[in-house]
């Protein structure tokens, strides 16, 4: 009997966030186990609801839904997200620079098509959001992972980043606010990324999602904006900080010197042009997103939902042995370090996995982002501070006795 395989392009490919351990926690599920959640940032099924004037706008404009738009997006939606990136201090941006997407999962793939040819490379962080090195590497590209550095308060590594650069590089991806980890890069560390782009002439793609959910009055800054001499491209979008994930409604900005991308500009247009449009009603969310922003503010304010449950998985985490991490700044996520020879850990899956099935909690490995240690997890904050102390709680209890001991190049997974 004829058979059929996946594509080996697939071979290096994985997303954890909805991968092996979710299947897992899916069956048990259905087994009538009950399972608490922290591995995907999803803020709708935690009880969040997108600011009303934003759905307003949505559902007052449907009737100019009903077609196809612009292959690049409504221009009043593109015209509010120029004036966004504008306010940021990215210089020169119109809306014909802005391209909307299925949010920005889509701008990613779309980016990287157009770029990379088979053996091109790429700069991608580690930890990373793990669909950055998918989409590279199906495109063709090899990912070159350039260290963010922990006891930096997860900084990129301005030397391993330089060390990883050759005459195959084409482009540097900054991830700020970053995911997994929840920290905001220093304008100091942007501008050393800045001036390694402009030495090595390099297309800098710099992921913004979570720009409007950063906590504690730090200060972010857009990395377009300190290099109006170089080709950037800046992702952001609404599922984040809007609370419409669902909605799927990215986009993607264009800023600097276009004379050297021409070509490459002429690629996006066209693989923009083959989906033929982005989400037409989602695209109506967008003006009036971007023109509301105080609840968003709120929730990430002292007494707000996503700052008091930062708060509360912090407090949590601190009580638990064998543990550290570093206090994000952003988004929705904590990036804990377990100690390696106190739990004697040589796989972090097999670690989520026996969480999984003896605590009943679900978390992503490090490795799922690229992190090249066994030594991490993440943790997403989103559910009710009840939750996420209790799922802490079940961590705390499941770790004072783990170990994983290693034998005869077997693995041997046992808790005393």
């Amino acid at each position: 009997m004829r058979t059929f395989q996946k594509s080996s392009k697939l071979f290096n490919v994985a997303y954890d966030v909805r991968g092996p351990a979710l299947d897992e926690a899916m069956r048990m599920e259905n087994e009538g186990i009950e399972i608490l959640k922290l591995n995907i940032g999803n803020p709708g099924p935690f009880g969040f609801q997108a600011p009303q004037e934003v759905l307003n706008g949505v559902t007052d404009g449907l009737k100019k839904a009903q077609g196809y738009t612009d292959s690049k997006g409504l221009y009043e939606a593109r015209e509010a997200i120029a004036n966004y990136h504008l306010q940021m201090g990215i210089e020169g941006v119109t809306p014909d620079d802005v391209y909307t997407g299925n949010g920005v999962s889509e701008l990613i793939q779309i980016c990287m098509q157009g770029l990379l040819e088979d053996g091109d490379e790429i700069l991608i962080p580690a930890p990373d959001y793990p669909l950055w090195t998918a989409m590279a590497t199906l495109a063709g590209g090899t990912v070159r992972h350039y260290i963010c550095d922990e006891k930096s308060n997860w900084q990129p590594d301005i030397d391993d980043m330089r060390s990883k650069i050759n005459d195959k590089t084409k482009a540097i991806v900054v991830i700020n606010p970053n995911n997994p980890t929840g920290v905001v890069y220093s304008e100091e560390i942007l501008l050393q990324i800045v001036e390694l782009a402009r030495e090595h002439e390099l297309i800098i793609f710099s992921d913004e999602i979570y720009d409007r959910l950063v906590m504690d009055d730090i200060k972010f800054k857009s990395i377009a904006a300190l290099a109006p001499d170089l080709f950037c491209i800046t992702l952001n979008g609404l599922s984040k900080s809007h609370l419409i994930a669902g909605f799927r409604i990215g986009w993607m900005c264009l800023s600097g010197p276009k004379v050297a991308v021409r070509s490459y500009i002429e690629g996006l247009n066209m693989l923009s042009s083959m989906r033929l449009c982005s989400n037409a009603p989602a695209q109506l969310a967008v003006s009036a997103a971007l023109n509301s922003v105080d609840e968003t503010k709120a929730m990430i304010s002292p007494g707000g939902r996503v700052y008091e449950q930062r708060e509360a998985v912090c407090n949590a985490l601190d009580k638990v042995e064998g543990l550290s991490y570093v206090r994000p700044q952003a988004a929705f996520y904590v990036f804990p370090k377990l100690d390696i020879e106190r739990f004697g850990i040589t796989s972090d899956e097999r670690f989520v996995f026996d969480f999984l099935r003896e605590q009943h909690v679900l978390l992503v490995r490090g490795g799922g982002f690229h992190w090249p240690e066994p030594d991490h997890f993440r943790i997403v904050y989103l559910p009710e501070i009840e939750i996420l102390t209790e799922a802490v709680s079940r961590l705390a209890k499941f770790l004072k006795n783990y170990r994983q001991d290693h034998t005869d190049q077997h693995l041997i997974f046992k808790h005393q």
